[in-house]
């Protein structure tokens, strides 16, 4: 038997069945959406996360006229009085706001425009029907034509659904909160909201011929802003225990997954690096990352893990918690690194605005993104949370790195003070200011390598420093001189001045000065400086730098 094909970027529920695409079976979301839901329900999760092939389920299952061949052999086929009552039952409008988007209100107007009329034109074949009278037929072509309210058009389509079926709609919004967020990054965000307002509150409150709705999204969008004319939706959140397992995958569907490739001996590499996202009660691998590795695996002779959920994730939202990022906030950046937890308020509703203003609401933004996950909620109301994988543990690293290089290269008054005391012998301003650099620092590399590597860490980073400024030095690490190799050796031939940089990490701090004399002792014993004298250099600076955790001490041959 040929082996299905693995559904890389698919999220059309009918393509997955029609066109031998490997399918994990979801169709348990249906039964327990009808068991709990309320009017309107939002379900928010991560992106990448089979929001999109879910709703699609779900319209493909009630909608009138669908082909529910689609359904043989699923879970939701066995529970046949169900689906004798709701299969195929309903009309059903079904939109994506995803691609709404824009770099003016206009733009983004005219592609909310595009969505509405692509799903009026679906109903084309209604110009035929006996129950509807001329108007109602012109209203659904002015709508394919993007003529019209666009406010009130679903329900307008709702409307003429209700008076061909005789039955109350169902409508399915997805990615309900992805224009509001283009809108905040383009500067015309209030003017989104109100039309996003408008549109909701006459389509699911306003609106007798509504049976339900459904919406998914990233964020749980504060009710002050597009909800405003809406009762309360029913929020299925990521901590929400109620269809906590149909968005993801579970671990036994990833061992399934992985046995039908053959590829059961990655499964330990998968679960570290793609793993860990707590949804309700439920561990979930997010369906992006495992479909793509499987696809990876299958076709690559390289069989390392990649990064993929980072490349269609919007990783701004690291550096601008970075940039907001106090010490004490710092500090919890290394613990969640060093695989450890931190305890956090969160604010589950937000308005875009909010987002940024604080560091407190950005913690909030990366548990709902997905770059956090939580474990626990106290009796106070704090999330446990920590980072779910390796995959994102990476993340973080290269971007708060990335962040940190950046911020640090980037004060050049204190660098240059800093550099410019090196050829002075000034050792109190280097020790000074490096504790400065140390202390705003987050010591990724340096809590991520054993012991007896730790001074490549620092050797690194004063490496990074010297070589940042335009002194038009020379500057050499680990080059031969004397009787070994100093870690590092600046030299400026023509004002006939150089220094060395020896390089020790301590136990505690307590014995920085002992390490710090150590350093200078190598440099002595290892006679480092009779390469720069062999050279007529006659200035010669000889410095010994211990380094522990965040702090230094400098000294001075």
């Amino acid at each position: 038997m040929k082996r299905k094909v693995l559904p890389v970027g698919t999220d059309d529920f009918t393509k997955a069945r029609t066109q031998n695409l490997y399918y994990i079976d979801k169709t348990g979301f249906i039964k327990e959406l009808l068991e709990n839901k309320g009017e309107v329900n939002l379900f928010t999760r991560p992106r990448r996360f089979g929001k999109t092939l879910n709703m699609s389920m779900l319209k493909n299952f009630f909608e009138i006229g669908s082909d529910k061949s689609l359904f043989d052999g699923l879970d939701i086929s066995k529970e046949t009085k169900l689906c004798e009552k709701h299969m195929g039952q309903y009309p059903v409008i079904a939109v994506s706001l995803k691609e709404v988007s824009g770099d003016t209100f206009e733009e983004a107007k005219e592609n909310l425009w595009d969505v509405i009329k692509a799903e009026a034109e679906r109903f084309d074949y209604l110009q035929d029907s006996a129950k509807l009278n001329n108007r109602d037929k012109l209203n659904l072509l002015n709508l394919s034509g993007g003529i019209g309210n666009l406010a009130s058009s679903l329900k307008l389509m709702s409307r003429i659904l209700y008076k061909e079926y005789d039955k109350r709609v169902i409508i399915l919004i997805d990615e309900y909160d992805a224009p509001l967020q283009k809108a905040h990054e383009n500067g015309y965000y209030k003017k989104m909201v109100l039309l996003i307002r408008q549109l909701f509150g006459y389509a699911l409150k306003s609106n007798e011929f509504l049976h339900f709705g459904v919406l998914t999204g990233c964020l749980r969008v504060s009710k002050e802003s597009i909800f405003s004319d809406l009762n309360n939706p029913k929020v299925f959140s990521l901590v929400d225990e109620r269809c906590d397992e149909w968005f993801g995958f579970t671990d036994d569907e990833v061992k399934e997954l992985l046995d039908t490739y053959e590829l059961s001996k990655y499964y330990d590499t998968a679960k570290d690096w793609y793993d860990g996202y707590q949804i309700g009660s439920t561990s979930l691998y997010c369906p992006w990352d495992i479909i793509n590795y499987c696809d990876y695996l299958l076709t690559n002779s390289n069989k390392a893990p990649q990064n993929f959920w980072a490349n269609v994730s919007e990783n701004g939202i690291i550096r601008n918690f970075a940039d907001k990022a106090d010490r004490k906030t710092l500090d919890e950046i290394e613990k969640l690194i060093a695989g450890e937890s931190v305890k956090k308020r969160i604010r589950t509703d937000l308005t875009y605005p909010d987002i940024n203003s604080t560091v407190d609401n950005l913690w909030g933004i990366l548990f709902t993104t997905g770059y956090l996950t939580c474990h626990n909620i106290d009796e106070n109301g704090f999330y446990e949370l920590t980072i779910p994988n390796r995959e994102i543990k990476n993340l973080f690293e290269d971007q708060i790195t990335t962040w940190f290089d950046t911020k640090v290269y980037s004060d050049t008054d204190s660098l240059n003070l800093f550099c410019n005391a090196f050829p002075k012998g000034d050792a109190a301003t280097i020790e000074n200011h490096l504790n400065t650099l140390l202390r705003r620092s987050v010591s990724i590399r340096d809590s991520q390598v054993p012991e007896e590597k730790k001074e490549n860490f620092y050797h690194g980073l004063l490496l990074g420093i010297l070589n940042s400024r335009p002194f038009y030095w020379n500057v050499e690490s680990n080059q031969e001189s004397g009787k070994g190799f100093p870690d590092i050796r600046v030299v400026r031939p023509e004002d006939k001045y150089g220094f060395i940089i020896e390089i020790k990490y301590a136990d505690n701090e307590e014995t920085l000065n002992k390490y710090a004399e150590k350093a200078l002792k190598q440099i002595d014993d290892k006679n480092y400086e009779h390469s720069l004298s062999n050279m007529g250099i006659t200035d010669i600076k000889c410095y010994g730098i211990a380094f522990y955790k965040k702090l230094c001490r400098v000294l001075l041959k």
